[in-house]
Order: structure tokens, then C-alpha cells, then sequence
């Protein structure tokens, strides 16, 4: 194992939650700088490594196994349990504007992409050829997503209590918000600006709802 791959491995587990690398280490526990470009070597130049706790505890954050972990040390992907022990070519990627997706003719029933109106970004390791990429705009979702970041959605992505998610309602709202709590009648949503409020929405009030796997912060 090298430097870099451990490393990698960690950034691949953030990416797929939708995180920084400060937010996984957040999540975890750990403290937000733990991750940080800048801890990963020394004033001496020498490489500093993760500790087997940090590794524990993100492994436990995430719900990874550690065969999961060495198929992301030694090159493959984990992304929506996927294309695990291989890594995969770069994919073009359909991105419109996260203000655009709330019209019509972007999204099918059942919240695909289509239509020619979508540009294009290259970003490899996706397995769900489904996967589409939203351009934020503005601050309402500060300071998790701000103005410019690029998050990336998969629709084959299985969804949990605490992730973060792009939701679509029967009047065409679309949103990305934290899974509070789903029910068999509900979905219970928390804004990511603490400025916003939280939402619940009846189950059939939902058209579709696509976990977040990255974002370019």
C-alpha cells in the first residue's frame, strides 16, 4: 500500500457520501482538518499517514466494510456498491443548473435525464449510467453546497437516514436536502442552510428521490 492510495481510498469514501474530505472527517468524529491536503505531509516533507482509528472510525461513519476499502486502496470504486476492484474509464456526464431542474423536459417519471438541452462534464468511477450532475447556484444551500460547486446525483444510489439527496415533488419543486426519516406515508427532509426550513411531505406527494454521491468541493 502507498501513501497516495490510502489517501485516495479515503477521498473515493467521501465522494461517494457526497462529502468533503473535511466533512467525512466530521462525520466520523474526527476533527475537520484531519483530512486536509495539508496534514498529509509533514513541515519536513516527510508523508504523514492516517491512523488505524481515523480509518475505524470512517469505516463505521460510512457503513464500508474494510473489503471495501482495499478495493478503493488498490484502484477500484465503490460508488453505489459498484465497479468495485476495477477502475473505470472517464464518462461524459449530463449537468444542467440546479435552477434548471425544477422545469420541464429535463427529467423523465422516473427522474432520469433526457432531452438535448443538458451540457456535459467528464468524471470517471461512475457506475450508474443514469448518474447526472447539477451546477449550484447561489447560497441557499450554504455552507455545505455554495455558488459554483457541481454535485453529482445517481438514481441506482441505495438511500439511508442521513444522506444527502436531490428531491423532486408532484408540483415540480426539486431540492436537495438531508434524509431526516422515510416511512411507509412519509419523507421527512432537512434543509442543508440552517437559515431554511425543514419539510414533510406525504409519500405520494414525491415524484422521485436520487441520493447525492459527490460534489465537487
Amino acid at each position: 500500500m502507498r501513501h497516495d492510495d490510502i489517501w485516495r481510498a479515503i477521498d473515493s469514501l467521501a465522494a461517494e457520501h457526497g462529502l468533503s474530505p473535511s466533512g467525512l472527517a466530521r462525520r466520523a468524529g474526527l476533527d475537520p482538518t484531519a483530512f486536509n491536503p495539508s496534514k498529509r505531509v509533514g513541515p519536513d516533507g516527510r508523508a504523514r499517514w492516517p491512523s488505524t482509528e481515523s480509518i475505524a472510525k470512517v469505516l463505521g461513519a460510512t457503513g464500508a466494510g474494510i473489503e471495501t476499502f482495499a478495493s478503493l486502496v488498490s484502484g477500484g470504486s465503490s460508488l453505489s456498491g459498484q465497479g468495485r476492484g476495477a477502475r473505470g474509464p472517464a464518462r461524459r456526464i449530463p449537468l444542467i443548473g440546479f435552477a434548471q431542474a425544477g422545469g420541464e423536459g429535463f427529467f423523465d417519471d422516473g427522474g432520469f435525464p433526457v432531452g438535448g438541452s443538458w451540457d456535459e462534464i467528464s468524471l470517471p468511477e461512475i457506475g450508474d449510467p443514469n448518474a447526472y450532475a447539477l451546477e449550484i447556484s447561489g447560497d441557499s444551500m450554504a455552507p455545505v453546497f455554495r455558488d459554483g460547486d457541481v454535485i453529482i446525483v445517481s438514481p441506482a444510489a441505495p438511500i439511508r437516514r442521513g444522506d444527502r439527496v436531490v428531491l423532486r415533488t408532484r408540483k415540480g419543486e426539486v431540492m436537495a436536502k438531508e434524509l431526516r426519516r422515510q416511512s411507509a406515508k412519509r419523507i421527512e427532509v432537512a434543509s442543508l442552510n440552517p437559515a431554511h426550513p425543514d419539510y414533510s411531505f406525504d409519500l405520494q406527494d414525491v415524484a422521485w428521490m436520487h441520493r447525492i454521491i459527490w460534489s465537487s468541493q
